[in-house]
């Protein structure tokens, strides 16, 4: 009768996954992409500043002091508060109330979320449009090619705050809907997504082209892949790198856009804040004294586009290969 050992002799690694993470994070510590971000002061403020905006937009219900959606929280008897280092301040409110008694600190927090929320949205529609016809025109060449691309060349020969003025127009004219808040919200991301759909479409064209004769592509047809196929499974995550450079910057153009139409009073009611409603709504009290309720929401939206201007400069050199 042979004993068996009281120590266990099996040593093969028990793997649940936890390695396994343990090893992508590392290698992304590793990476060039990393130490290029490491290596900027500038680029590490910038994605500290975003990821900070980020959370406060994300969080804003839970951070913010009041509530500027909820009329039970907001009182005229409050309008125009300064802020709290200033003569007749209200301790309540730090950065001062606005024309209707909102505490302003809270409305940037809301203010930013629904900037942030727009914009994102705008960018993935904008996107979606844009990849999957600079796909379709790069792939099949031919007719279909010319007919996307002149369309995108008379696109381009328009301002996009100007296309999306026309869609904001359009769309609400064929609404026909008396309740205009009740359809700004989507009208501006469509008004947005259909404004920059022009750059993802052309350059993932050209990266199609590219791809499309490569020898991948060539065996996926061999093995009787169909069409959609090998474009959605293996020419598009060959292509994505370039969309996210583009994704990146358009989304501080996004929240411009948004702030742009908000100002000119097409854009979301003074009924739900954002940057741009907020500055066009303290705009007419600058030259009254009350500098709070522009200044604030401007230096907000200057902040928040410059930190993501400066994350998709740096992202677009640490992606490309003939800088590393």
């Amino acid at each position: 009768m042979t004993a068996e050992p009281l120590i266990d002799t099996d040593i093969t690694p028990r793997t649940d996954g936890t390695d396994e993470r343990r090893g992508r994070f590392a290698r992304l510590l590793d990476s060039d992409i990393m130490a290029s971000f490491l290596a900027s002061k500038l680029t590490v403020l910038a994605g500290f500043v975003t990821f900070a905006f980020l959370i406060i937009a994300l969080f804003a219900p839970l951070i913010a002091p009041f509530n500027p959606f909820d009329p039970a929280q907001v009182f005229l008897i409050d309008a125009r508060d300064p802020p709290i280092w200033m003569a007749g301040s209200d301790p309540r409110f730090l950065l001062g109330t606005d024309d209707q008694g909102r505490d302003m600190l809270s409305a940037l927090f809301y203010g930013l979320r629904v900037s942030l929320l727009i914009g994102g949205l705008g960018v993935l529609l904008s996107a979606l449009i844009g990849v999957t016809l600079g796909l379709i025109a790069g792939y099949a060449g031919g007719r279909i090619d010319a007919l996307i691309m002149r369309i995108a060349d008379i696109q381009l020969t328009f301002p996009a705050i100007l296309i999306a003025l026309l869609v904001d127009g359009v769309v609400h004219a064929l609404l026909k809907s008396g309740g205009r808040e009740d359809t700004a919200f989507g009208v501006m991301v469509l008004s947005i997504g259909l404004s920059f759909w022009v750059q993802y479409a052309r350059t993932v064209r050209g990266s199609t082209l590219v791809e499309r004769n490569k020898d991948y592509v060539h065996a996926a047809r061999l093995i009787g892949l169909r069409s959609p196929q090998i474009l959605w499974r293996h020419v598009l995550p060959n292509v994505l790198g370039p969309v996210l450079v583009i994704a990146t910057i358009n989304l501080a153009l996004a929240v411009i856009t948004e702030a742009t139409l908000s100002f000119l009073g097409v854009g979301l009611p003074p009924t739900q804040p954002s940057l741009g409603t907020l500055i066009r709504i303290g705009n007419a009290y600058l030259f009254s004294g009350e500098w709070w309720i522009v200044a604030f929401p401007g230096i907000t939206l200057a902040v928040l586009v410059i930190a993501v201007n400066m994350l998709g400069d740096w992202l677009r050199d640490a992606l490309n290969p003939r800088l590393r």
